[in-house]
């Protein structure tokens, strides 16, 4: 496919997804349809259906987008001026990637709550035999997978310390509480709850490391 073509493509989808996302927000996922997101677009239907086979496909670009802006925001934090070596370090460096995640979930705490029902969407339709879904949901957890490892991975080679665990399974310790404590906000709204949560959280993944 022609660079152009390619790149066009890409602008529609990213139009559609992020139509998708403003009108989901409003309605819900289980209420979207492909007739309501290419009202919300403004384009035809077949238009929809040429960048995304499916209903499940749009669902799915639209989960990947929403994992990768949450994990992106580990990788803003970083300054390699600013680390200090060794355990003490480490836990300064993962505190301040975890806690500016924070920013953009209060920002966008409906798009949050959308993330969670396009997640329960995927594992109803699992557990309706749709191997698709199935797929889809493990997909997206494998994206956040390899960008928040990559984000440990670079904590300890700034700070000169080792993961004592598998960085999979310490990249995954670390996420799936982020999630819990992301769904915990979005019922109570207690920042105060979080920023002390988050400290634990840094020292305790800290813990999992020595200095080389």
């Amino acid at each position: 496919m022609p660079m152009q073509t390619r790149l066009a493509v890409d602008a529609r989808r990213a139009h559609l997804v992020a139509a998708a996302l403003d009108r989901a927000e409003r309605l819900g996922i289980e209420a979207l349809t492909v007739s309501g997101v290419a009202e919300e677009a403004g384009v035809a239907r077949g238009a929809v259906y040429y960048c995304f086979e499916s209903k499940e496909a749009l669902v799915t670009a639209m989960g990947e987008g929403l994992i990768v802006d949450v994990t992106a925001a580990l990788h803003t934090s970083f300054r390699a001026d600013q680390v200090l070596p060794g355990i003490r370090g480490l836990r300064m460096l993962i505190h301040s990637g975890l806690t500016a995640i924070w920013p953009l979930v209060e920002r966008t705490a409906d798009r949050q709550l959308l993330s969670y029902e396009i997640k329960t969407y995927l594992l109803r339709h699992r557990a309706l035999g749709s191997a698709n879904a199935a797929a889809i949901a493990s997909g997206q957890y494998r994206i956040r997978d390899t960008e928040s490892r990559e984000y440990f991975e670079m904590c300890a080679r700034q700070t000169g310390t080792r993961w004592l665990e598998p960085i999979d399974a310490v990249a995954r310790f670390g996420m799936a509480t982020v999630d819990g404590l992301i769904l915990r906000w979005l019922v109570d709204r207690d920042d105060m709850a979080v920023i002390a949560a988050l400290d634990d959280l840094s020292g305790l993944i800290a813990s999992k490391a020595v200095e080389i």
